[in-house]
C-alpha cells in the first residue's frame, strides 16, 4: 500500500484490492456498468481517491465500499483488505443472500445423468405441443 498515491485508476484498484482475478476482468466490468463511483457510471480509467464510495456488481453479489486506501501493485489479501471499508448495510445484504443460497434447492439435484431414449422422447413431445 503506498502512501506516497493521490489517485489511482478505478482498474487497478478493483484489481490490486482482489475484486477481480486479472486487470482486464476489472476493465471489462467496468466497461460493462458492474461498477460505479459515487453514484455514476465511469470509464476504467477514472481515478479513484480515498472517501469515493464503490458499488461492485459481480454475478449475484453486490458490494458497496468506501475507498480507504490506494495500491496500484497487487498484494497479499491481507494488505488488499485494507484498501476498502465495506458499508454496513451491504454486509447484511449480502450475509442475506448468501443465506438464501444455502436455503435454495439445486434444480438438477434430481436428475440422475443423462436423460434416457423415452425422456429425451417426452421432452420433445413436451417442447413441440
Amino acid at each position: 500500500m503506498a502512501d506516497t498515491l493521490t489517485a489511482v485508476r478505478i482498474d487497478k484498484w478493483l484489481w490490486a484490492a482482489r475484486f477481480f482475478k486479472t486487470r482486464s476482468l476489472a476493465t471489462d466490468a467496468v466497461e460493462g456498468g458492474r461498477v460505479q463511483i459515487n453514484g455514476l457510471r465511469v470509464k476504467p480509467a477514472k481515478d479513484v481517491k480515498p472517501g469515493d464510495r464503490v458499488e461492485v456488481s459481480i454475478g449475484d453479489m453486490h458490494w458497496e465500499l468506501v475507498v480507504e486506501g490506494l495500491s496500484e501493485k497487487r498484494g497479499p489479501a491481507t494488505e488488499a483488505r485494507k484498501l476498502y471499508a465495506e458499508t454496513e448495510a451491504s454486509q447484511a445484504r449480502r450475509q442475506k443472500a448468501l443465506e438464501e443460497r444455502h436455503l435454495r434447492v439445486e434444480p438438477a439435484a434430481e436428475l440422475q445423468g443423462r436423460p434416457t431414449k423415452r425422456d429425451r422422447r417426452s421432452m420433445d413431445r413436451w417442447r413441440q405441443g
